[in-house]
């Protein structure tokens, strides 16, 4: 890296830590347990560090949770739900069901606030409800590129962002994002934006853990 990629790298660091302190006390005020990694490696461990041996682990559709490693670890040191592994449609739906009732569940975030509040967009709603009730505990690693001053601009990066680039992950959803790359606030059937969700505090408290990470992850 030359001389100026090394300072870009450096007031990149330097930025992110004190957006973390800042983001950390006010989750924290939130009730939310919140931790700031400043890698993936970093992510991944303090993730492992709060999921006990014994606890069942499930996720919902999350890209996140598969860059920093963790899913693909769960999957080799932890009993999981996994709908992934379903042979029929009816079997990954009752899989998704099962997936309430686990220990720990793994979730990123389409958005957080700069107060503290965490947004999401679900197509199905396992994933939001998930985060809301049944799990003993809600683990929810996101990147700092999703902060957003205000739940207004969350909302938006949530849709224009977050929703029209992990359409490309459906390619054969007949919706105007996957055509367009923009979202249209659509009322069709392959509509992945069906639930919206903000969690504005943890309860009870500690339940929700949010895992800050200075690299770029997730959509």
């Amino acid at each position: 890296m030359n001389e100026t990629g090394n300072l870009v790298e450096r007031c990149r660091r330097e930025r992110n830590a004190l957006l973390a302190a800042t983001l950390l006390r006010r989750l924290e005020n939130r009730g939310f347990d919140a931790y700031y990694c400043a890698t993936k490696e970093e992510a991944l461990q303090q993730a492992l560090a709060l999921i006990p041996k014994d606890h069942v682990v499930s996720w919902g559709g999350s890209v996140t949770i598969g860059q920093i490693g963790l899913q693909q670890y769960c999957r080799a040191h932890y009993r999981c739900i996994d709908r992934d592994t379903a042979k029929t449609p009816e079997e990954r739906a009752e899989l998704m069901r099962q997936a309430l009732l686990c220990d720990t569940f793994l979730c990123s975030a389409n958005a957080l606030t700069a107060d503290g509040e965490i947004v999401n967009i679900d197509g199905n709603g396992n994933r939001t409800a998930a985060m809301l009730y049944g799990p003993r505990q809600v683990l929810c690693v996101i990147g700092l590129q999703k902060v957003c001053k205000t739940l207004a601009s969350a909302l938006d990066r949530a849709h224009e962002t977050a929703a029209a680039l992990n359409a490309r992950r459906f390619p054969d959803n007949n919706t105007p994002c996957v055509k367009t790359g923009l979202c249209f606030d659509c009322n069709v059937p392959d509509c992945m934006c069906n639930y919206i969700l903000t969690i504005r505090r943890s309860k009870p408290a500690g339940k929700i853990k949010v895992l800050l990470v200075g690299e770029e992850v997730g959509f």
